[in-house]
């Protein structure tokens, strides 16, 4: 168990994290903003690049923190309840039910609310297709879950490669970007902002009991747990706020794969601190990631999934030789 020390200087830096992540995402860009400008204009004083900073990339920050929380949120989630280390918030097929409607959406022509509205309905569609198939006869172990998220994924993803195949050449590139994860589609930040402070506080008092589930489903039930009401929350919990941030921002993976795996190597297991720090983590990775989407290539923008693949990967590589030697 690290020390209170490192503790409180790990969620320092990761406070100082957020809080730089957010402030290059307002400054940073095809139109460079000083600080003090960007201070100014959120206090409301007259600034000449206040538009650009209020109406165009504030949601955008907000909406990149929240889903990055959100993402990270049902990473640490359900590795707890999967008891997989390679869970991550789209391992039970809620991102490919959200691909699957929002593709239709896109397909069909509907607006930018049309095109969140079905991928939730999409995603709390294939969540309730895995829960159902997965519960069964009442037998629900982390194995046959994970199995029929895999399947019901696999379904979805067949689907989406349809619609793909059929769309009009004009339609592909939204299409493709929505897939790889796009912030600047985002229709309202309060929406993933208000379910993460929400969803937070509905996690943090199963905490105790999240660290007795981790040590197995005997050991969490003779020291008193409910495992059957505990899997079910988390379950609930895990694919709402998964479900919001791929409504929000599209299929943005590794975020919630990586940033608990690295959280965890930092301050340890304990469920309490993990989750509030696996959430700023997710908040500034995803906030990081999007400014270099945005100015990279500018004034061309990439698809904020890439970024989060290309930092993801090396990253995960790197975890997984710390763990074999």
């Amino acid at each position: 168990m690290p020390t209170p020390r490192r503790l409180m200087l790990v969620l320092a830096l990761l406070t100082l994290g957020v809080l730089a992540s957010f402030a290059a995402a307002l400054a940073v860009g095809s139109l460079p903003v000083a600080l003090a400008d960007v201070w100014a204009a959120l206090l409301g004083e007259p600034v000449e690049q206040r538009a650009v900073i209020v109406e165009l990339r504030l949601p955008r920050a907000l909406a990149g923190l929240a889903c990055g929380g959100l993402l990270a949120l049902a990473g640490a989630l359900m590795q707890i309840l999967l008891r997989n280390p390679l869970a991550d918030p789209y391992v039970l097929g809620i991102s490919g039910g959200a691909g699957v409607g929002a593709m239709f959406a896109l397909l069909v022509g509907l607006s930018a609310t049309g095109v969140n509205g079905l991928a939730f309905v999409g995603a709390l569609g294939a969540m309730l297709i895995v829960f159902g198939l997965a519960h069964g006869d009442g037998a629900w172990t982390q194995t046959r879950l994970l199995l029929t998220g895999v399947i019901v994924a696999a379904g979805c993803g067949a689907l989406v490669a349809l619609m793909l195949s059929i769309a009009p050449e004009h339609k592909l590139h939204g299409m493709l970007f929505w897939l790889m994860g796009d912030l600047s589609q985002s229709a309202s930040p309060w929406i993933p902002v208000g379910t993460l402070i929400i969803a937070l506080f509905a996690a943090l008092p199963f905490a105790r009991e999240l660290n007795l589930l981790a040590r197995g489903h005997d050991t969490a039930q003779a020291l008193g747990v409910d495992v059957k009401r505990l899997r079910y929350t988390v379950y609930a919990i895990a694919s709402l706020v998964t479900a919001v941030a791929v409504t929000s921002a599209g299929s943005i993976g590794f975020v919630g794969l990586v940033v608990p795996h690295l959280v965890r190597l930092a301050i340890g297991n304990d469920q309490r601190l993990l989750l509030p720090a696996s959430v700023l983590a997710g908040g500034a990775l995803l906030t990081f990631a999007d400014t270099l989407a945005r100015t990279v290539v500018a004034p061309q923008q990439l698809p904020v999934g890439v970024l989060t693949a290309l930092i993801g990967v090396p990253v995960f590589l790197f975890l997984l030789t710390r763990q074999r030697s």
